[in-house]
């Protein structure tokens, strides 16, 4: 058994996957372009069906009016913390092949490029944390995103910040999160149906 982080694996797996969780305490300090480059380098080398790599991200550092404009999706719960991030992505994925087929992994393939991206954030010691709170069809309709793409999550990233800084009810919330038994959630074969 491990315990990194307060969290324990049965099996000895790389600290990077216990360590990674998402914090909401950010400093308000400035992240610079590369560093955010950085993380995006990591996404983009996600795994992908077919190669086809569906995921797009549309960013805005902190003090541009496009950060502002993405700050505005936000629903008002996110929009307490988030104040304090340095950089807000929104990740798309392309509905369509470039055939024309129906893409239909590509919200897997898009969750592999985001945990590609919060593992390097982890290693990179910022917070990273994806988002489904927002408002998407005012989001949709005031970017012009096309309609063969669709809007996975939006992330805020910034440098870690203190605790005591974030309203009371996000305080005790602010820990890496438990997961269930792996015996809850790993079968064997087909007998393993029965225990679904």
């Amino acid at each position: 058994m491990k315990n990194v982080n307060g969290r324990n694996s049965e099996y000895d797996i790389g600290d990077i996957f216990l360590k990674r969780y998402s914090p909401r305490a950010m400093s308000g300090e400035s992240i610079s372009k590369s560093e955010l480059l950085t993380l995006l380098e990591a996404a983009h080398w996600a795994p992908s069906a077919s190669n086809i790599q569906p995921w797009r991200f549309l960013y805005a550092l902190k003090g541009t009016k496009d950060f502002d404009l993405f700050f505005s999706f936000l629903k008002e719960g996110n929009k307490i913390w988030c104040k304090n991030g340095s950089a807000l992505i929104i990740e798309l994925s392309k509905k369509n092949t470039d055939d024309g087929k129906t893409n239909n992994l590509r919200s897997f393939d898009s969750g592999g490029a985001w945990e590609n991206l919060a593992l390097q954030g982890t290693l990179m010691n910022l917070v990273v944390h994806g988002m489904a709170g927002y408002d998407k069809e005012p989001l949709m309709e005031k970017l012009k995103i096309p309609d063969d793409y669709d809007v996975e999550l939006m992330i805020i990233v910034g440098k870690k910040g203190k605790i005591e800084d974030l309203p009371d009810n996000l305080r005790e919330r602010e820990k890496p999160s438990l997961r269930k038994d792996l015996n809850e959630i790993v079968f064997e074969g087909i007998d393993g149906v029965k225990q679904l």
